[in-house]
């Protein structure tokens, strides 16, 4: 049976917010809607589910996320995952320019958990927190161009 990923789905604080974090990083909006009914609260196991979702995609349109503000029930606001924790974690982009990317990560007040880490010459990567604490990698192939 193939299997295909569809995409990541990250529940967010600020929908607006975290749209234009990614999009600044380069996602492209792909839609946006308000869900809420019986469907919504069977497919998400969530009673009375009500939410606001966005979805995104990356430039070579193979890697979408799907954003989700909840309206009801009310969101649960957690602790920040840290990168040894079981379960998901992090969201990982390929970028052609690291310094860049991280400059415009920055103008959302985003930065490098640690700094900009250097693998065997091959990659430049680094973990960042972004919008609702999202971690978020960034790796630069340094093998390309």
């Amino acid at each position: 049976m193939p299997i295909r990923l569809e995409n990541v789905g990250i529940a967010v604080r600020d929908l607006e917010a975290t749209i234009s974090f990614f999009t600044d990083l380069g996602l492209t909006v792909l839609g946006r809607d308000e869900v809420s009914g019986e469907w919504a609260s069977t497919a998400v196991g969530l009673d009375g589910n009500h939410a606001k979702i966005a979805v995104l995609q990356t430039p070579d349109g193979q890697g979408q996320i799907e954003l989700f503000e909840y309206i009801h029930p009310d969101a649960i606001e957690t602790e920040p995952t840290l990168p040894n924790e079981i379960g998901m974690h992090r969201v990982a982009f390929s970028v052609d320019d690291i310094d860049e990317s991280l400059a415009i990560a920055a103008t959302h007040g985003c930065h490098p958990l640690r700094g900009v880490a250097n693998y065997q010459d091959v990659y430049k990567l680094t973990y960042l927190r972004g919008p609702s604490g999202i971690l978020v990698m960034l790796a630069q192939d340094l093998t390309k161009g």
